[in-house]
């Protein structure tokens, strides 16, 4: 599933070729995502000016001179810009026509992505109101987190990936994120110091800019706005390495089932 470095890795790879362009004209192959696409999408749409593409969360947000495109990757959607004329992939469900030349498709086998229009302002849609911090955020710090988890017994694990605590720390990235920082994935949240808090912090916003950086982290068919793929699964250090020796001290790294999540974390390392 796209996560936050693969989104925001998408959000800059079309960005550029957006930003201050016009919606010529939108095709809806297949209407039946996890939500419906709007019946007058095209009509909402063609002739207005991309103002900006910014991430909130994992949805990627088309903000129009007048209203908003959002759109969610769903479990293995994907943006991909082509030209006119590029032949169509069997699951390319909504696809974008920029300045009459290049075209914006979203791809998405599965079909639990969503294209939806917001005439008001984004945050205050349903979708968004809720959510938590964002990770790379100057808000965010570990004094955030230490106070959000006072009186939680949950498992820290758990707690970092509560989108109304903090937005877009997902498996992969939450087992890392605990890993670098030294601290337990079942370890209750209230029970944390506030240093060590800090250091989970700054790790987390490590490891999230670190799978930017790489272009987010391909494990099954994650593809970036050019078609590539993400490179950060080379650097992971506990996900999917179960029996795999600790890059640290040697110690086989462990799996265990935390909120119904696979998580791996070493014994030894993580306190």
């Amino acid at each position: 599933m796209p996560e936050l470095p693969e989104v925001e890795t998408t959000v800059r790879g079309i960005a550029p070729y957006l930003e201050g362009r016009i919606i010529s004209s939108v095709w809806v192959r297949e209407s039946r995502l996890r939500w419906p696409v709007p019946a007058n999408l095209g009509q909402l749409v063609s002739g207005k000016i991309v103002k900006s593409v910014r991430r909130r969360a994992k949805y990627i947000l088309i903000e129009l001179n007048e209203g908003c495109i959002l759109l969610h990757l769903g479990m293995s959607g994907s943006l991909r810009l082509t030209v006119a004329g590029e032949t169509l992939k069997r699951h390319d469900h909504v696809e974008f026509e920029i300045d009459g030349k290049r075209r914006l498709r979203l791809h998405d086998p599965r079909r639990f992505g969503c294209v939806l229009w917001i005439g008001q302002c984004p945050e205050d849609s349903p979708l968004l109101a809720h959510l938590g911090v964002e990770p790379l955020a100057d808000e965010f710090c570990g004094d955030y987190l230490y106070r959000a988890a006072r009186g939680r017994r949950v498992a820290v694990k758990n707690f970092i990936m509560n989108s109304r605590i903090v937005v877009g720390v997902g498996n992969i990235y939450a087992s890392e994120a605990l890993f670098r920082a030294g601290i337990h994935p079942i370890r209750s949240a209230g029970r944390i110091a506030l240093h060590r808090y800090d250091r989970l912090a700054d790790s987390i916003c490590q490891t999230l800019s670190d799978a930017i950086d790489a272009g987010g982290t391909t494990l099954r068919d994650f593809v970036d706005g050019s078609g590539n793929p993400g490179y950060f699964k080379h650097d992971l250090k506990v996900y999917e390495r179960e029996g795999e020796p600790c890059l640290k001290c040697t110690e086989p790294v462990r799996s265990a089932r935390v909120g119904q999540r696979s998580t791996y974390y070493c014994q030894h390392c993580q306190r």
